[in-house]
């Protein structure tokens, strides 16, 4: 039988750590882990709406958007910094991770303002895209407890279910679980889900590698990344019982002079 990294099972993910308030300024800032891969996610709020929402003239709507970056020694041959344009890839996953987190606020009651998440990958071992969307999760409810901390929201916490995101796929026949490289490099299926605490898809992306896979295989990896959600919309809900301890206000107002 193949061994996995961490000794797992096929249906165990990688050791993972949530660490909220991990930077100074941010409204909502995580470091997460999923094993070596660590993403940095920043949630950060702007007092204008992009002219799509101000034209629908919702007096308390607002919006989010995400962005995403790799930094250059995030794996083993350096990667170069996307000044100008970003790639399609890079394009495709902050367009994901955008997504599937404007899913968990609802967007009419967040006032007319715009929270955008910034996932900057510090190292990467598999599972970039679906580590950003959970710890972008935590980084966002962080965001809106600064701005109900400071009387900022029209009303209530705009909140409608937890997200994550973990990847599955079928390395050498077997379906398994949280993929890291070298089980991505070799995989003959790949797929990447992201669920609601409700156990509501989200978003689906799966890909044949090398050749089709059946509706079978499909429900077996789907069942087990409604598992592996579970496990870690858990984990949100642990690293969220601490008090919320972010910026200042005072903070904030510092480095914009």
């Amino acid at each position: 039988m193949r061994t996995r990294s961490y000794q797992r099972k096929p249906n165990q993910l990688r050791p993972v750590e949530i660490i909220r308030h991990y930077t100074r300024y941010a409204p909502g800032s995580v470091l997460i882990r999923y094993g070596e891969t660590q993403v940095l996610v920043t949630a950060t709020i702007e007092e204008r709406v992009p002219r799509h929402i101000h034209l629908a003239k919702e007096e308390h709507a607002g919006w989010l958007t995400a962005e995403y970056s790799m930094l250059p020694g995030a794996t083993q041959t350096r990667n170069n910094r996307e000044r100008v344009k970003v790639s399609g890839r890079t394009n495709e996953i902050q367009r994901l991770i955008g997504r599937s987190l404007r899913a968990a606020v609802d967007l009419s009651n967040l006032g007319a303002r715009t929270i955008t998440i910034d996932a900057d990958v510090l190292q990467a071992d598999g599972g970039t895209r679906v580590a950003s969307i959970t710890g972008g999760y935590v980084a966002l409810m962080d965001a809106l407890n600064y701005l109900e901390l400071h009387e900022k929201l029209p009303g209530e916490k705009p909140l409608l279910s937890p997200v994550a995101s973990v990847s599955v796929g079928v390395v050498e026949g077997e379906v398994v679980l949280d993929l890291d490289y070298d089980e991505d490099s070799q995989a003959e299926v790949d797929a990447n889900v992201v669920m609601n605490g409700d156990g509501h898809i989200i978003e689906m992306q799966a890909t044949s590698e090398k050749i089709p896979f059946s509706r079978q295989t499909m429900e077996t990896m789907m069942d087990l990344a409604t598992g592996g959600i579970q496990e870690l919309i858990a984990l949100q809900a642990e690293a969220l019982k601490a008090p919320y301890n972010g910026p200042r206000e005072a903070d904030l107002l510092e480095t914009s002079v």
